[in-house]
């Protein structure tokens, strides 16, 4: 583990295991801002011109990934995240960063950051406390900022096809927002897959939501994939009509985002949301919905195999 400047933040720490390295950030957040090969480009998109101007200040977008509390609501959601945080080391590639309790809010945002010692993999430990006097009811929300300079593409599982012989009830419940509009070209539906193409000349901004069962969401650039897997509880309440996975587009920014069950957090109780990452090289993911299942769906399950 060392320090280095990221994004023009000097106080950050850099974790890698020689295949791949992730840089946290003590400065502002919790925030990831890098994940990547080592030597290599980084998967996680910059945005240092971002901001939205709230009651309680500027929130700046920055990049890479961060954590909020869902449902989003202006200006609870937007609380900024400018201040240092607290940075435990727990060994040589894991750390937790702890937010000071939003004054705004009260909640307390907290972050553990683990690397294995070889591969790829990262693991995203989220924690929300409520700091307040009475109960509060939230979902956390894990929201990740992928490099879209140059174009890429997430991909979202669609459930597994069952004939209408065999079973008469919904698969899953997707959500679509005022602005959403599937007609648009970035969109491509397939039987297998739902893919989110972006496009720096498209401005006007994209958003879908799924009740994700498959438990992973994608984003390819450049021949490298990104792979995000989090866990769907059936029987939870989600928030967004039912949604623990979202992506969103404009222009060059992309986001896939994740979230855990909406749960009411007594006073000093906390809500938990894992995310776990992989990264894979030298992956052409074709051009079809036939293409894309078979290039990514082996990589999901080998992932699967190793890991649980």
């Amino acid at each position: 583990m060392e320090k280095v400047t990221a994004l023009g933040l000097p106080n950050c720490y850099r974790l890698s295991n020689g295949t791949v390295e992730a840089i946290v950030t003590t400065d502002v957040g919790p925030r990831i801002l890098h994940y990547g090969f080592c030597g290599g480009e980084n998967i996680l998109g910059e945005a240092p011109d971002a901001e939205v101007k709230t009651d309680y200040g500027v929130w700046k977008a920055r990049g890479g990934h961060r954590l909020w509390h869902a449902p989003e609501q202006m200006p609870r959601t937007y609380v900024p995240d400018n201040d240092p945080v607290e940075c435990e080391v727990l060994g040589d590639r894991s750390v937790r960063l702890t937010q000071p309790v939003e004054a705004p809010t009260r909640v307390q945002k907290e972050m553990q950051v683990s690397l294995d010692a070889s591969g790829t993999r990262l693991v995203i430990e989220h924690r929300l406390t409520n700091r307040n006097m009475q109960h509060v009811t939230f979902a956390p929300w894990g929201l990740t900022i992928m490099d879209g300079e140059e174009g890429g593409c997430v991909i979202l599982p669609q459930e597994p096809y069952v004939s209408h012989d065999d079973c008469l009830l919904p698969a899953r419940t997707m959500t679509l927002w005022a602005y959403t509009d599937l007609s648009d070209p970035r969109w491509t539906l397939g039987t297998k897959c739902i893919r989110l193409r972006v496009d720096p000349a498209a401005a006007e901004p994209q958003k879908l939501g799924l009740m994700n069962r498959q438990g992973w969401a994608a984003y390819a650039r450049k021949n490298e994939l990104f792979v995000t897997r989090f866990p769907f509880c059936e029987g939870a309440k989600y928030p967004d009509g039912m949604a623990n996975c979202e992506t969103y587009t404009a222009g060059t920014f992309a986001e896939i985002e994740t979230l855990g069950a909406l749960q009411c957090i007594m006073p000093g109780m906390s809500a938990r949301h894992v995310e776990e990452w992989h990264l894979f090289a030298d992956v052409a993911i074709g051009e079809t919905d036939d293409a894309v299942a078979a290039t990514v769906g082996p990589l999901i399950a080998d992932t699967e195999r190793k890991h649980g």
